[in-house]
């Protein structure tokens, strides 16, 4: 007579409800789900003397191969087994929350009926506001991140008497086996934890900062997205502008040089519904920065000193020849240079463009034997290109100096000076040989024997000849190789002009 397999479908009934023969409401109960009996039954338990017209006849014996495939109880509720939960929980779904997790979904048989896993993405839902069959919306709330649970929801719970009209029939019971992977709430802003702030914190960014930061970026499961680090250079971005995604703008806010933070931020204020290369749609993300170093571009050289001697009235000026020594370091610490290490002074003219515009200004009006620490942002340092292989770009940049030699320079504009009268016939003392022109080479002559003898003075700092070779091109005014007496003149003489003269 008729069997289940010939129709495509299960017999679906309640038992001992006397919606079966008497024999088979009997035979069903104690079963287990996969279990399989081979039932007889008598026929004073079946159809009895009359049996069924056309298929079934009387007084029969019936024999029945019953394999249960599912069982529930209208008195049953959502079942949730954990089977691992993470150590730390801070946050559980709760209703209208926005979860991503992956799933498999089977009946009570086992039989898998759908895998997020097979299609490689996950599930991305509100709980608890009928986006989900309702087993579902219960099964879910209480959930941590990187949790994992049975969820076994009964058909009145899930797609009742009719199925889905594909996967799952009518009056199946579900089984999902589900891991949560994100979880956040619309209303969310962006968290910041684990701070470590710097004992020293003089300064926190603001909108319209620059900052060099390193990151590692994760999704909420630990899935590592993308690193500052794997490049080996930082990210480097102005604050508060739009730069970057808005929780960022706002996680960077705040921070100290060298402060570690970690921020996480909901999609709304990451890469919302689309996701970006790596980050899947609706992705919360974890960033762990570390603060490199911060500036505005409207910042100056920063000047601290450190010790100052007693004795300090000659000052530093533009055209002093200095000597000092310094450390040069990131803001984090990192050393770049040092002339102790290389156990020489670095000499300098002072201003005249042989250091960084941000060095020229730290080392003004300073005496010999003073200390400093002067912070140079990178618009008066290396700017946004830095020096390859030894700045960073971008980098604020902290020079400790200490002056340990100052040679007075000449007045601006001037190359060479007198110590004391000009002699009125300065053109004929320069011509030696008194043919009415002077070469550079007797020009050259005379300016060193008039600084050995100590009758003039050159700007220090600057190469003897070129100092001379200029002066003697700016007296040669036809640019012939020779200087009259009609072209000489003295610097006062004349009005004042760019080049030096005598």
């Amino acid at each position: 007579f008729p069997s289940s397999y010939d129709r495509g479908s299960t017999f679906n009934v309640f038992v001992g409800k006397g919606q079966l023969i008497a024999g088979m409401d009997k035979a069903l109960v104690g079963m287990c789900v996969n279990e399989r009996r081979f039932v007889k039954i008598p026929p004073k338990l079946a159809y009895g003397s009359e049996g069924v017209s056309g298929v079934i006849p009387p007084n029969a014996v019936l024999h029945f191969d019953v394999l249960l495939v599912d069982l529930w109880s209208l008195e049953d509720e959502v079942q949730v087994q954990t089977y691992f939960k993470p150590e730390k929980c801070p946050r559980t779904v709760q209703v209208s929350d926005f979860v991503r997790y992956h799933y498999n979904g089977t009946f009570l048989d086992g039989t898998l009926f759908d895998s997020s896993h097979n299609r490689m993405r996950t599930y991305d839902t509100y709980v608890g506001i009928g986006w989900l069959i309702p087993g579902m919306d219960q099964g879910l709330l209480g959930m941590c991140v990187g949790e994992k649970r049975i969820i076994t929801i009964p058909p009145f719970l899930a797609y009742g008497e009719e199925g889905d009209g594909k996967d799952i029939p009518g009056q199946a019971s579900l089984v999902f086996d589900v891991v949560l992977l994100d979880l956040h709430n619309p209303k969310d802003g962006i968290t910041i934890e684990n701070q470590r702030v710097p004992e020293s914190c003089e300064r926190r960014s603001q909108t319209g900062d620059f900052i060099r930061y390193h990151y590692n970026g994760t999704l909420l499961d630990g899935t590592l997205f993308d690193s500052s680090y794997s490049r080996n250079r930082t990210y480097d971005t102005y604050v508060g502008k739009g730069y970057v995604i808005a929780g960022m703008d706002e996680g960077l806010l705040g921070v100290c040089t060298g402060e570690k933070r970690r921020v996480i931020i909901p999609p709304h204020l990451g890469y919302g519904e689309e996701g970006r290369g790596k980050i899947p749609g609706s992705a919360v993300l974890v960033f762990d920065i570390h603060v490199v170093d911060f500036h505005n571009p409207s910042d100056s050289v920063s000047i601290t000193v450190k010790y100052k001697p007693s004795n300090c009235t000659v000052l530093s000026k533009k055209g002093d020849y200095l000597k000092y020594h310094y450390n040069a370091s990131l803001l984090d610490g990192t050393l770049l240079d040092s002339t102790h290490s290389l156990g020489k002074t670095y000499n300098i003219v002072l201003g005249s463009g042989q250091v960084v515009v941000g060095m020229d200004m730290g080392l003004q009006d300073m005496c010999v034997g003073e200390r400093r620490t002067v912070v140079i942002p990178p618009h008066l340092g290396y700017g946004e290109d830095g020096v390859e292989g030894e700045v960073p770009g971008s980098a604020v940049l902290v020079f400790d100096i200490e002056l340990l030699e100052l040679v007075s320079g000449l007045p601006e504009g001037y190359m060479f000076v007198w110590n004391g009268e000009v002699s009125p016939n300065l053109f004929e003392e320069i011509d030696q040989n008194h043919d009415g022109e002077v070469l550079l080479e007797e020009f050259s002559e005379y300016i060193q024997a008039q600084v050995d003898s100590g009758k003039g003075k050159l700007a220090p700092g600057f190469d003897f000849e070129k100092i001379v070779k200029n002066m003697f091109t700016n007296q040669d005014r036809d640019g012939n190789g020779k200087v009259t007496a009609e072209e000489f003149k003295l610097k006062d003489q004349e009005a004042k002009e760019e080049h030096d003269e005598l």
